[in-house]
Protein backbone atom coordinates (compact mmCIF):
# COMPACT_ATOMS: atom_id res chain seq x y z
CA UNK A 1 0.00 0.00 0.00
CA UNK A 2 0.89 3.37 -0.73
CA UNK A 3 1.65 5.93 1.55
CA UNK A 4 -1.13 8.63 -0.14
CA UNK A 5 -3.45 5.74 -0.33
CA UNK A 6 -2.96 5.04 3.66
CA UNK A 7 -3.12 8.30 4.48
CA UNK A 8 -6.47 9.16 2.51
CA UNK A 9 -7.89 5.84 3.85
CA UNK A 10 -7.29 7.00 7.53
CA UNK A 11 -7.69 10.96 7.31
CA UNK A 12 -11.15 10.55 5.57
CA UNK A 13 -13.32 9.26 8.24
CA UNK A 14 -11.38 12.08 10.65
CA UNK A 15 -12.37 14.81 8.50
CA UNK A 16 -15.88 13.53 8.14
CA UNK A 17 -15.99 13.70 12.06
CA UNK A 18 -15.14 16.99 11.71
CA UNK A 19 -17.18 18.56 9.65
CA UNK A 20 -19.72 16.96 11.65
CA UNK A 21 -18.97 18.41 14.69
CA UNK A 22 -18.09 21.87 13.04
CA UNK A 23 -21.48 21.75 11.61
CA UNK A 24 -23.47 20.94 14.51
CA UNK A 25 -21.32 23.56 16.96
CA UNK A 26 -22.38 26.33 14.42
CA UNK A 27 -25.95 25.73 14.59
CA UNK A 28 -25.94 25.92 18.42
CA UNK A 29 -24.20 29.23 18.13
CA UNK A 30 -26.24 30.09 15.58
CA UNK A 31 -29.31 29.06 17.91
CA UNK A 32 -28.28 30.51 21.19
CA UNK A 33 -27.84 33.81 19.26
CA UNK A 34 -31.80 33.79 18.23
CA UNK A 35 -32.73 32.58 21.72
CA UNK A 36 -30.85 35.12 23.23
CA UNK A 37 -32.84 38.50 24.22
CA UNK A 38 -30.90 42.18 25.01
CA UNK A 39 -31.26 43.33 28.37
CA UNK A 40 -34.72 44.60 30.00
CA UNK A 41 -34.22 48.21 30.84
CA UNK A 42 -36.42 49.43 33.39
CA UNK A 43 -38.56 52.61 32.39
CA UNK A 44 -37.80 55.91 33.81
CA UNK A 45 -39.54 57.32 36.98
CA UNK A 46 -41.97 60.01 36.00
CA UNK A 47 -43.69 61.74 38.82
CA UNK A 48 -46.94 62.57 38.53
CA UNK A 49 -48.17 65.58 37.88
CA UNK A 50 -48.55 68.31 41.14
CA UNK A 51 -52.33 68.89 41.24
CA UNK A 52 -52.21 72.49 42.75
CA UNK A 53 -54.12 74.14 45.06
CA UNK A 54 -54.72 70.96 47.44
CA UNK A 55 -55.78 71.41 51.31
CA UNK A 56 -55.01 69.31 54.41
CA UNK A 57 -57.42 69.36 57.30
CA UNK A 58 -55.43 70.17 60.59
CA UNK A 59 -57.73 68.54 62.54
CA UNK A 60 -56.88 65.34 61.32
CA UNK A 61 -53.06 65.83 59.86
CA UNK A 62 -49.93 67.25 61.41
CA UNK A 63 -50.87 67.48 64.54
CA UNK A 64 -47.82 67.79 66.67
CA UNK A 65 -43.99 69.33 65.67
CA UNK A 66 -42.10 67.31 63.56
CA UNK A 67 -45.19 65.62 61.79
CA UNK A 68 -44.56 65.33 57.90
CA UNK A 69 -47.04 64.60 55.22
CA UNK A 70 -46.68 63.89 51.77
CA UNK A 71 -49.45 64.93 49.14
CA UNK A 72 -48.63 65.03 45.24
CA UNK A 73 -44.90 64.83 45.64
CA UNK A 74 -45.11 67.46 48.53
CA UNK A 75 -43.95 67.36 51.45
CA UNK A 76 -45.64 69.67 54.32
CA UNK A 77 -44.06 69.26 57.89
CA UNK A 78 -45.12 71.40 60.83
CA UNK A 79 -42.61 72.97 62.32
CA UNK A 80 -43.97 74.54 65.74
CA UNK A 81 -47.29 74.61 67.55
CA UNK A 82 -48.78 77.46 66.23
CA UNK A 83 -51.32 77.95 63.47
CA UNK A 84 -49.75 80.07 61.46
CA UNK A 85 -48.46 79.95 58.00
CA UNK A 86 -44.86 80.04 59.27
CA UNK A 87 -45.46 76.72 61.53
CA UNK A 88 -45.50 75.09 58.52
CA UNK A 89 -43.41 74.02 55.75
CA UNK A 90 -44.00 73.08 52.52
CA UNK A 91 -41.01 71.95 49.61
CA UNK A 92 -41.03 69.38 46.64
CA UNK A 93 -40.83 66.08 47.64
CA UNK A 94 -37.51 64.57 45.14
CA UNK A 95 -33.81 66.10 45.59
CA UNK A 96 -32.68 68.22 42.73
CA UNK A 97 -29.79 65.83 42.46
CA UNK A 98 -30.15 62.77 42.16
CA UNK A 99 -34.62 62.46 42.29
CA UNK A 100 -34.39 60.54 45.83
CA UNK A 101 -37.54 60.54 47.65
CA UNK A 102 -36.61 63.45 50.83
CA UNK A 103 -37.97 62.66 54.65
CA UNK A 104 -37.91 65.19 57.40
CA UNK A 105 -35.37 64.57 60.33
CA UNK A 106 -36.37 66.14 63.13
CA UNK A 107 -33.23 66.11 65.03
CA UNK A 108 -31.59 68.17 62.24
CA UNK A 109 -34.52 70.31 61.51
CA UNK A 110 -34.19 69.56 58.10
CA UNK A 111 -34.77 67.25 54.68
CA UNK A 112 -32.02 64.56 54.07
CA UNK A 113 -31.90 62.12 50.52
CA UNK A 114 -31.21 58.55 51.56
CA UNK A 115 -29.30 58.54 48.43
CA UNK A 116 -26.44 60.61 48.26
CA UNK A 117 -26.93 62.23 51.41
CA UNK A 118 -27.74 66.34 50.44
CA UNK A 119 -29.43 68.36 53.46
CA UNK A 120 -32.06 70.55 53.22
CA UNK A 121 -33.24 73.54 55.26
CA UNK A 122 -37.01 74.08 56.09
CA UNK A 123 -36.63 76.42 53.68
CA UNK A 124 -35.67 73.89 50.63
CA UNK A 125 -32.13 75.64 50.69
CA UNK A 126 -29.13 73.63 50.10
CA UNK A 127 -27.36 72.78 53.86
CA UNK A 128 -25.17 69.53 52.39
CA UNK A 129 -24.30 68.33 48.68
CA UNK A 130 -24.20 66.70 46.80
CA UNK A 131 -27.22 68.45 45.35
CA UNK A 132 -26.44 72.33 44.42
CA UNK A 133 -30.37 73.51 43.67
CA UNK A 134 -32.46 74.41 46.29
CA UNK A 135 -35.65 72.50 46.51
CA UNK A 136 -38.73 74.35 45.04
CA UNK A 137 -40.92 75.54 48.08
CA UNK A 138 -44.48 76.24 48.08
CA UNK A 139 -47.09 79.10 49.47
CA UNK A 140 -49.28 78.58 52.07
CA UNK A 141 -52.18 79.84 53.33
CA UNK A 142 -54.48 78.70 56.67
CA UNK A 143 -58.21 79.68 56.60
CA UNK A 144 -59.34 77.89 60.08
CA UNK A 145 -58.42 74.92 60.24
CA UNK A 146 -57.93 73.85 56.28
CA UNK A 147 -53.81 74.40 55.28
CA UNK A 148 -53.74 75.67 51.68
CA UNK A 149 -50.86 74.94 49.39
CA UNK A 150 -50.64 76.64 46.40
CA UNK A 151 -47.94 76.71 43.74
Amino acid sequence: MYRRTFLANITSPIVAACATCLTACSKKVTETAVVSTPPVVPPPIVPPPVLFPFTIDLQTNLLTVGSQLVKNDVIIVRLDAGATTTSFTAVERICTHAGGLLAWNISQNAFVCPVHGSIFSANGLVLNGPASKALKKYTITINGTTLTINQ
